[in-house]
């Protein structure tokens, strides 16, 4: 691989990061907005296992501002994604743990409402005019946890 090419790879891996910060960012603050961002305008965003919906960018983000009013404090914690490059596109897989939270008060953290979860996020990424974008995220939900 020439220098050029590891370079290109270093850069693209980064800008990965940065997007996947960008949608736990959007996720958490309710800037809806932010999500076209991360996501193309054709992306299928599929939550089924985590029993949420799957639909197209506008569908979802609807969607999400409508049931995380239930949760008005939330914090997604994104870990070392894999990222795998090939055929002009990238596919990544980075795991995930979410806290929602009834409330932005100090509370227990055995208090009614809470939840708690964790898994990985699937994307199949593409490298637009726009930079790198998501055209599809899978949320594989492993564990949960409710109080």
């Amino acid at each position: 691989m020439s220098m050029d090419m590891r370079t290109q790879e270093l850069a693209d891996r980064l800008e990965i990061a940065a997007l996947l910060a960008r949608y736990t960012y959007a996720i958490d603050s309710g800037r809806w907005d932010l999500l076209d961002e991360v996501f193309s305008r054709d992306a299928v965003i599929d939550y089924s296992s985590s029993g949420g919906i799957r639909g197209s960018r506008d569908e979802v983000k609807a969607w999400l501002a409508e049931v995380l009013t239930h949760w008005p404090s939330r914090l997604h914690l994104v870990g070392a994604a894999y990222i795998d490059f090939g055929d002009g596109e990238a596919r990544v897989v980075a795991p995930f743990t979410d806290t929602l939270a009834p409330t932005r008060e100090m509370v227990a953290a055995t208090t009614e409402g809470f939840l708690h979860g964790g898994g990985h996020y699937h994307h199949r990424m593409l490298r637009t005019p726009d930079g790198w974008r998501s055209t599809e995220l899978v949320e594989e939900q492993s564990w949960r946890t409710v109080c």
